[in-house]
């Protein structure tokens, strides 16, 4: 009985290897065109977003509170990577337009996802100088915080984030 199952069991392994051949022959011969579609309409679709976790000379930290974002809207500053765009690119572009500033000593912290919303943010270190002045209808208040004295309503998983960066900061790698 043992050697007919692994005999069955080797028919199978065989018959399901030449179908994967013959489905990889196929989609090699596709046009590169199709062939990319398929690859983008098996996978999962997600948006990608960059934020700055962003200092000023007295070591205080940029919050924005934004009109869009839910509950308080207080938050780290940060927008959409547009397809083509690079993330640092587009942090630099929405600190551009939104706030008025031009950043300095970016370097990626760290990244993180949002599974409910297919999300993953790329979020940035940075220095920054100057005051940002809100420049887009999104912005409703932009200023600097001491790290101890951020916005009460400022998301919790923000504060941990802000907190971390400051650590890493201290630990000389800033």
């Amino acid at each position: 009985m043992l050697l007919g199952s692994q005999i069955l069991q080797t028919e199978l392994n065989e018959r399901n290897l030449t179908l994967k051949n013959l489905l990889s022959n196929i989609w090699q011969r596709l046009p590169g065109p199709l062939r990319r579609w398929s690859v983008r309409a098996a996978n999962t679709k997600f948006t990608v977003t960059a934020a700055g976790i962003v200092r000023n000379s007295e070591g205080q930290v940029l919050i924005i509170k934004h009109r869009f974002r839910p509950g308080s809207g207080w938050g780290i500053p940060g927008g959409f990577v547009e397809a083509g765009e690079q993330a640092e690119a587009a942090l630099r572009r929405e600190f551009c337009e939104e706030i008025g500033l031009e950043l300095e000593q970016l370097r990626i912290f760290t990244a993180r996802t949002f599974e409910r919303q297919n999300q993953i943010e790329i979020v940035f270190l940075a220095k920054a100088s100057g005051e940002p002045q809100p420049r887009s209808m999104e912005v409703e208040r932009v200023e600097w915080f001491s790290p101890e004295l951020l916005p009460d309503a400022l998301p919790s998983d923000q504060k941990q984030l802000i907190e971390s960066a400051l650590q890493v900061g201290a630990e000389g790698r800033d």
